[in-house]
């Protein structure tokens, strides 16, 4: 294929990537136990009210507003008990009905007083003041009326969602299957860890980090591990893994020096649609096919490998699973740096935020913002973006995205 005139912008790379994402129709129903990390195939709609029935929010006595005593304290006899899960009968006019936290307010009641404000005389309780009708009392329906739609489809489930499916009474839950997604790595240099290093070798920390970026997102990984650098290798990797999986993942090799092999590999069995991005770290990022699985080459700097992945890979496998929003929230907030180095190409930094002189907060960036310098990743708490072409000034907005919102 002809290459292209120029390199994509960050955007524009971003844009094709989504555009050929295509979600996995597959779908299996999963006890909500086992249901964390994993994407909604469909609308869950409530067949229940929650809650059920008009409920105290805390342990006291439920009274009827009109019980009160204008002058003072109000005495009340205590008719009846009602622990949560039973359920107490209309209360008898001028008495209060003891209740806990969760139990059905009884008919006649309309308000609930805390204990801590009420005194025990014998069989009476002695209230110094009369709440509001409806204080302390959480409404039937309140939280979810029955036949509302309480999940839409394409939700990656979080604890609070399985939380909030298991309230409706859902044992299991329809989801989209895992995405299958083959790794593999290039580079003679690179050895695993628990290996001699030779001279001019070093260890392969991106099998680590790109196998933990995956799993992280609810994927099942192939690991075929280190590749040599020759064509021949490449192409039959790459034969294997196309019909195992629904996503190849590689890290090296997709630069154009004479030992990176991965972009002729994936030409000879297929396409590529991209291979270099206008962004640092990272320009060297393949997009394209091997007999119509897609593929997706990373570079095989560390924090190149790394970025490329939060930012590209990451909401590509998103809308893969069937997610919809894949954007991470970012935030505008002001510079602790100074940057000079404007160029044509967008840089993305690791950062951190730390507390100002003046009281507020401040992106701080590491020193050395070298692609192999991987302690900076692990000293950031984020990315901060800067656009071509800009200088930054100290206390300028800066855009920073968390990695918690770039990890899983």
């Amino acid at each position: 294929m002809n290459e292209p005139k120029k390199m994509l912008s960050a955007d524009e790379a971003l844009e094709l990537l989504l555009s050929h994402a295509r979600p996995i129709d597959e779908v299996e129903r999963i006890h909500t136990t086992h249901a964390l990390g994993r994407v909604l195939a469909e609308p869950l709609v409530s067949s229940v009210t929650v809650p059920p029935l008009d409920n105290s929010a805390m342990d006291g006595y439920a009274v009827a507003c009109a019980s009160q005593n204008p002058g003072g304290e109000t005495r009340l006899r205590v008719s009846q008990r009602i622990p949560a899960g039973s359920v107490g009968h209309a209360l008898e006019a001028g008495t209060a009905a003891r209740i806990f936290t969760g139990a059905p307010v009884p008919p006649g009641a309309d308000a609930v007083v805390m204990q801590e404000d009420c005194r025990v005389d014998g069989e009476e309780v002695i209230i110094g003041a009369m709440p509001k009708s409806g204080a302390n009392i959480r409404r039937a329906g309140e939280d979810i009326a029955a036949g509302s739609e309480v999940l839409p489809a394409g939700v990656r489930i979080r604890p609070q969602e399985m939380g909030l499916i298991a309230s409706i009474g859902l044992a299991d839950v329809p989801v989209r299957r895992k995405l299958r997604v083959a790794l593999f790595f290039t580079g003679d240099e690179i050895v695993m860890p628990g290996e001699p290093l030779e001279a001019g070798e070093i260890y392969n920390s991106n099998r680590y980090t790109l196998l933990g970026l995956l799993e992280g997102m609810g994927c099942r990984v192939a690991d075929y591990g280190i590749v040599p650098d020759s064509l021949e290798a490449t192409v039959n990797v790459l034969k294997q893994a196309w019909h195992e999986a629904d996503l190849i993942v590689t890290s090296g090799g997709v630069s154009v020096g004479e030992e990176d092999h991965v972009k002729a590999a994936v030409e000879s069995l297929g396409s590529l649609d991209m291979w270099k991005v206008a962004m640092k770290p990272g320009k060297p990022i393949a997009h394209g096919t091997v007999q119509g699985t897609p593929f997706i080459g990373l570079p095989g700097n560390p924090v190149s490998a790394f970025a490329t992945f939060c930012l590209f890979v990451r909401p590509y496998i998103l809308r893969c699973q069937g997610v919809e929003k894949t954007a991470p929230r970012s935030y505008a907030l002001p510079a602790a740096f100074e940057w000079k180095k404007s160029g044509p190409r967008r840089e993305f930094v690791r950062a951190r935020l730390e507390s100002q002189a003046d009281g507020g907060i401040g992106i701080a960036i590491y020193p050395n913002q070298g692609s192999g310098v991987l302690t900076s990743a692990v000293w950031g708490e984020g990315l901060a973006e800067i656009h071509e072409s800009t200088t930054v000034a100290r206390g300028d907005l800066v855009k920073f995205t968390p990695f918690s919102e770039l990890l899983g």
